[in-house]
């Protein structure tokens, strides 16, 4: 999508220690900061750069310094039966608890065959994929949503009310690579639109629309106009139901549902991080599944029939001007592998949040820029 071939290269090892050092100063716990480092620079390695280190700055320092985000996480069990629980995070790092919750599913899903945890007043928690992947690793099928602060507008709408709300699978297979499925129920997110931003590039037609109903490209004011409610995300699908958009809609009020109603969490436009015109906590909810393979068939057998689903799929006819057909988890999966190697690319404006960073933590680290 962008050119990275200017941009300099920062090792894995040395990222995942500065992100780790800045959110140990911030007042984290070190055994979380590891935690929350490790779900940032995941992000990074996989390409996904609206959730890796982009993000910890504005999303987690900046809320640390603000007070609306709890940098010693607290988690309180609200319930618990015997395949699920419900969790409140206070607030805290949504990381931390993410983690948590996932391993409480697995724990459960071990014994009983399924375990599936619900969370509120959580926070940002990275990416989806991160968590279910940690359930294919366990050799289970792993799903997690999570609910966001508005930006997609209903489809016939134009107001920003539900988040982009991913809805994310991961399932083992016999591949170097488990099949992950981690996508925003929107066109796209607001994550990616900051990418653009950073890039100085507009973004594609039909991600946003305004109050008005019109089509917007135009990246830094976009930005802007979607915490004023003058502009909104389209639903995956765009905004008519010709094009699917009342299925990405859908799909977005279910990750709403599954995120508030089982935990009694915050919805909708309480999660603006804004209340009587000052900054709150976003209060976001999540919730964790995990299913245990071993309850229905085999590990291997089910890994296997899993891989040649993926394989018969990337074998199929390819378009005119296509000589590779792609299965969910493999790009990100190829990307770690060269990134691995060669580093993560920092373009200049990242370079100016980690220059900030250094300079106001006091941090040594003798970055390439």
């Amino acid at each position: 999508m962008f050119d990275h071939n200017k941009d300099p290269r920062v090792s894995v090892e040395t990222l995942e220690n500065f992100m780790f050092d800045v959110l140990t100063r911030a007042g984290v716990p070190a055994e979380d900061a590891k935690i929350v480092a490790d779900v940032l620079i995941t992000a990074d390695k996989f390409g996904i750069e609206s959730h890796g280190i982009s993000r910890l700055k504005p999303i987690y320092y900046d809320r640390i310094k603000d007070g609306i985000l709890n940098p010693v996480t607290k988690i309180d069990v609200v319930k618990e039966g015997p395949t699920t629980a419900v969790f409140d995070g206070n607030n805290g790092m949504g990381h931390v608890i993410g983690k948590r919750a996932m391993e409480t599913a697995i724990k459960k899903a071990k014994e009983y065959g399924m375990g599936m945890v619900a969370v509120r007043n959580s926070s940002h928690y990275g990416i989806a994929g991160y968590y279910t992947l940690m359930a294919a690793n366990a050799g289970m099928i792993g799903i997690s949503g999570t609910n966001a602060r508005p930006s997609i507008a209903p489809t016939f709408g134009v107001e920003p009310m539900l988040g982009t709300n991913p809805l994310t699978f991961s399932m083992p297979s016999d591949e170097e690579f488990h099949f992950t499925l981690d996508c925003a129920t929107s066109t796209s997110q607001r994550g990616k639109i900051e990418v653009y931003a950073r890039y100085g590039e507009d973004i594609p037609e039909g991600w946003v629309i305004d109050n008005e109903g019109r089509v917007r490209t135009d990246t830094v004011a976009i930005l802007s106009d979607l915490s004023k409610d003058k502009a909104a995300l389209t639903p995956l699908g765009g905004i008519s139901e010709l094009t699917g958009g009342h299925k990405g809609y859908g799909y977005a009020t279910v990750v709403e549902i599954l995120s508030a109603a089982l935990q009694q969490g915050a919805f909708l436009k309480a999660l603006t991080g804004v209340r009587d015109g000052k900054k709150v906590p976003y209060a976001l909810g999540h919730f964790f599944i995990a299913i245990n393979v071993e309850a229905f068939t085999s590990l291997d057998e089910f890994k296997k029939t899993t891989g040649d689903i993926l394989r018969d799929l990337r074998a199929s006819k390819k378009a005119p001007g296509h000589d590779r057909i792609y299965t969910a988890g493999e790009k990100e999966y190829l990307t770690s592998l060269e990134r691995m190697a060669n580093g993560i690319p920092i373009n200049q404006s990242l370079q100016k949040e980690i220059k900030t960073l250094v300079a106001e933590l006091n941090l040594d680290y003798d970055f390439p820029f």
